[in-house]
């Protein structure tokens, strides 16, 4: 075993553990996280109340991954105790938009006047909440929960007229991590 590419990941109160095979699952107050973690020479276990991610190979690529899979391992055990959340703010000139969530989609209404609404998808179990001047995401997957904040300042983006004066659209202003 290489010593100077293992990563410890304590884990909290609150928050179980397993490994199953490939699948590393954790629970906590907020619900329950499930991810695979494969790749050749890493090896993931659970000792006591931490976490081990271990190379039995000292190349580039090995350490690399041994970080990756030690930051998603804290992200999930992070969602799982406290969740992440990304406010977002709406911003418009002459056109107020209408925002409104239908089940997987949040639908933006009469964004610069246009008669066409846009669309950006909602992934996982990420939970949106739109008001008039404000947008906030919930959830307990970082990725899901960042992708989705980014599928909405997406929907949101100009084209063919300068950024500078049409600054209209919706963008994230704040990360609870």
């Amino acid at each position: 075993m290489a010593k100077e590419i293992m990563k410890i990941i304590p884990i909290p109160e609150g928050v179980t553990v397993t490994l199953q095979g490939q699948l590393l699952t954790a629970s906590g107050p907020k619900g329950k996280n499930e991810r695979n973690f494969w790749y050749p020479g890493i090896k993931i276990e659970i000792v006591g109340s931490e976490i081990i991610v271990d190379s039995s190979v000292v190349k580039k690529t090995q350490k690399a991954m041994v970080g990756t899979f030690a930051s998603h391992v804290t992200n999930m055990i992070k969602g799982v105790a406290e969740g992440f959340e990304y406010r977002m703010k709406v911003v418009y000139a002459h056109f107020p938009m209408q925002l409104k969530v239908d089940g997987k989609k949040l639908t933006i209404s009469n964004f610069l006047g246009e008669k066409k609404p846009r669309s950006a998808n909602i992934l996982g179990e990420s939970k949106v909440k739109a008001t008039a001047d404000e947008v906030i995401v919930t959830g307990i997957n970082k990725e899901d929960v960042g992708q989705t904040a980014a599928n909405i300042e997406q929907a949101t983006r100009i084209k063919r007229f300068d950024p500078r004066v049409f600054q209209d659209g919706i963008y994230i202003v704040e990360k609870i991590v």
